[in-house]
């Protein structure tokens, strides 16, 4: 088996995994992946806006605009136009929304420290040097 196979086969099982983690709790709240991050950041950081989270995430504005519609559908965020530019719209989680997000959060977290107990934090904090590392070196290189 050629490396790049290797490379292939240890993305679709260990990053699909990864995607899962997050995406199997969040379907019972009926969030997407991307949903939810969305509503995790907003907890972090009460009020960003469509932008922030276009340049944090690295996604067009126009997928991040369909998951806020949908985030807005479904009562789990509000907005509001900001005092300074109301042209900005800000982004706050509802009630609902900061119950849910704390729920899915505390669960996500819980299966990453089973993830902890079988690895060791220091494999674990190496494996994730070496995502950060080829995020940087690889994927940023392969955007210029």
């Amino acid at each position: 088996m050629t490396l790049v196979t290797k490379y292939i086969n240890a993305y679709l099982s260990t990053l699909k995994y990864l995607s899962d983690t997050v995406a199997e709790p969040a379907a019972t709240y009926d969030l997407s992946f991307e949903q939810y991050l969305i509503m995790h950041s907003v907890a972090q950081h009460d009020g960003l806006t469509l932008t922030d989270i276009v340049a944090k995430r690295q996604v067009t504005r126009a997928a991040v605009s369909r998951q806020i519609k949908m985030l807005l559908r479904k009562q789990y965020i509000w907005q509001e136009a900001d005092a300074m530019d109301r042209r900005r719209q800000l982004l706050h989680l509802t009630h609902r929304g900061q119950k849910i997000e704390a729920a899915l959060t505390e669960r996500i977290e819980m299966r990453f420290e089973g993830w902890l107990l079988a690895l060791g934090e220091e494999r674990s904090a190496d494996v994730l040097k070496f995502m950060m590392r080829f995020d940087e070196k690889i994927q940023v290189n392969s955007k210029e």
